[in-house]
């Protein structure tokens, strides 16, 4: 039986991208006994719950991770929590950093303590390929948040929470993600294109979700779970979505990288390889050294580095207008 069978789950930030692909497939997958959804946009939640409301298991709770007493009355009798919740979108944080910190760093450190204190099983946080070797503060503030439920395996004591993270690439088709930008303007006949070179990895919502699931099922706590998936270039992916359109070169924007990546050489000394993901294991308490958080795992090699322009597996232009022509109707809504 699966971790999540029949559990009280709990995800922050539940009314974006990744919980509306999160919330349907485990209630459809592991029967949990209650699922809350907890977020700070009422007009989000009420949305959302038209499409959950003759299911008894959801729940729906208005809350900021930023409030800590508000996290501890939403987290009482809970056994599992995904941390979705985060300022997200690169240029938002660059101009609001104060805003970026008070959410993505003080909102973990708050949902670390509560978790501990409510004696919750076992968090998942979600992370991000900018995370890694990060070059805006968005990144730099997830590899802050990623850092902190690392360690908090060493702080939750006697209490035994688990605490690991998972980190993927650009979700295709998610709201603000460049996808539905370019699908909004391809009747323009003009795209505009950051830089011909640039690359980036490509994940579905699904995938991401069972990168979660994988993740409860498996972690001892302090890993960081990375998902092998293909990357494509942004030209490609403009050919995919507007085969005719124009291309206007704009240049990088403040904080963007050329390529992602989401192991850097210097993760790649504690770093195991699986059919399907990548591991990166803490390098504290000899965690990297551990059979149980190891298991099968292969090693990489010194300097390793896995980023969106070095990456063995590519997504082709047919390919991509085979899943946007299979999930059109989804595109840029949630």
């Amino acid at each position: 039986m699966s971790t999540l069978a029949g559990k009280s789950i709990l995800i922050t930030g539940g009314t974006g991208s990744f919980g509306h692909a999160f919330v349907p497939m485990t209630l459809a997958r592991y029967n949990p006994s209650r699922l809350v959804i907890l977020s700070r946009d009422e007009m989000k939640q009420w949305e959302m719950a038209k499409l959950f409301q003759n299911d008894k298991r959801v729940r729906f709770f208005i809350g900021d991770v930023r409030d800590k007493d508000r996290l501890h009355r939403a987290l009482d009798r809970v056994d599992y929590v995904v941390h979705a919740a985060a300022t997200k979108i690169v240029p938002t944080a660059e101009y609001n950093p104060f805003e970026c910190i008070k959410t993505n760093v003080d909102g973990a450190m708050n949902l670390i303590d509560v978790c501990i204190d409510q004696e919750v099983k076992g968090v998942v946080a979600l992370s991000t390929d900018k995370a890694s070797s990060p070059a805006n503060l968005y990144g730099a503030s997830k590899l802050a948040s990623d850092k902190l439920f690392v360690a908090s395996n060493a702080y939750s004591g006697v209490h035994d929470t688990r605490f690991s993270v998972v980190r993927y690439g650009n979700v295709m088709g998610s709201r603000g993600s460049v996808i539905p930008f370019f699908a909004s303007l391809a009747d323009s006949g003009r795209l505009p294109i950051t830089d011909v070179r640039m690359t980036r990895f490509m994940i579905s919502l699904e995938q991401a979700v069972e990168l979660v699931w994988h993740a409860f099922d498996d972690m001892e706590g302090g890993e960081i779970y990375v998902k092998k998936i293909p990357s494509m270039g942004i030209t490609d992916i403009a050919k995919a979505v507007a085969p005719t359109a124009e291309h206007d070169i704009i240049g990088i924007r403040p904080g963007e990288k050329l390529h992602e990546q989401m192991i850097s050489p210097e993760d790649s000394f504690s770093t195991y390889e699986y059919p399907d993901h990548y591991k990166i294991l803490p390098a504290i308490n000899s965690w990297c050294e551990d059979p149980a958080r190891i298991k099968d795992g292969v090693k990489v090699p010194e300097g390793f580095v896995y980023s969106s322009d070095n990456n063995p597996e590519w997504m082709t232009v047919a390919a991509l207008q085979e899943w946007i022509g299979n999930n059109r109707q989804k595109l840029g809504k949630i």
